[in-house]
């Protein structure tokens, strides 16, 4: 074999040694999805017997988030997902909690419950027709019913912050929301259908599925690296989705321009009050505030 068929092989066998272990580990994630697609499909539904998912639901309003603790390993949106999943848990989360887990661990995703499309009056305030709203490497910005999100996650740890008006008391089964509360709520829920429409379409006509993940990995890499003052790119996708949602419904603080950008998932989880890093902190406008957070699901860290 002369130099340049040898050249060729050994560029080949380059390549091979690495796709091969990818393309197993793929061929494993879709898999998996598959079937829990299946399970989820052929779940037993008994009548007027509410599952664990269903019975919280009911506790969600449009503007609280969903905080995502994903198994990375599990990304079946491909192995660029997979890597941003894993960059984003080694430079955007809390090393503590690194340092506490046998295993990569910390909050990376967040989506947004929006409200549901109305076929009816009664669906407006109906918690199972509630969506969650989220900027994915699979759909790109897509809303999905939060039922079927919940039910549909392999996330380690999921968490509920719930988003409160001034003077609400969501805790309290017997509170009556005044009539000034009620128009804050009408508000923010118009204020998000039309978000969620603006950027479903806006998604759709960039293709923004494909850049996704790109972004995600880009965005940690600048933040490891101190470039995230002046790069142009959000640390974090779906946290710059979020905190946008809150800001045009009136509930977060737009302090610059850059606010978005610079968001962390892990940032939904500080108050800015007791925050030593008040820079990098989510800031709500008076009044506003997310109660104690809520475990959707906590499962085995492996």
């Amino acid at each position: 074999m002369n130099s340049r068929g040898r050249i060729l092989v050994r560029m080949t066998a380059s390549l091979l040694v690495p796709a091969i272990p990818t393309a197993a580990w793929y061929y494993t994630a879709v898999k998996g999805r598959q079937e829990r697609q299946e399970q989820v499909r052929t779940r037993v539904r008994v009548p007027n017997i509410q599952t664990i998912d269903e019975l919280m639901i009911e506790k969600c309003k449009p503007g609280d988030i969903l905080l995502f603790d994903r198994r990375c390993y599990k990304c079946a949106a491909g192995p660029l997902a997979a890597l941003s999943c894993l960059m984003a848990k080694s430079f955007l989360c809390d090393e503590e909690r690194q340092k506490n887990s046998s295993a990569i661990s910390g909050f990376e995703h967040v989506g947004i419950v929006v409200p549901g499309y109305e076929n009816k009056v009664s669906d407006r305030y109906d918690p199972s027709n509630l969506l969650l709203l989220e900027a994915t490497a699979s759909e790109g910005i897509v809303a999905r019913p939060l039922l079927q999100r919940l039910e549909m996650t392999q996330s380690r740890s999921v968490l509920l912050l719930r988003l409160a008006s001034p003077g609400e008391q969501r805790n309290d089964p017997s509170y009556e929301p005044s009539l000034s509360t009620q128009r804050l709520h009408k508000h923010v829920h118009t204020a998000l259908e039309k978000f969620r429409d603006t950027w479903i379409t806006e998604s759709k006509k960039q293709r923004y599925e494909w850049s996704h993940s790109s972004l995600g990995i880009f965005g940690a890499l600048g933040y490891a690296m101190g470039l995230s003052k002046i790069s142009p790119l959000p640390i974090s996708p779906s946290a710059w989705l979020v905190l946008k949602a809150l800001q045009e419904s009136g509930v977060a603080m737009n302090l610059t321009e850059r606010t978005a950008l610079e968001t962390k998932v892990e940032d939904f989880l500080k108050d800015y009050r007791f925050s030593e890093d008040e820079e990098s902190s989510v800031r709500l406008r008076p009044g506003w505030k997310f109660m104690t957070p809520v475990t959707f699901r906590e499962t085995s860290k492996s």
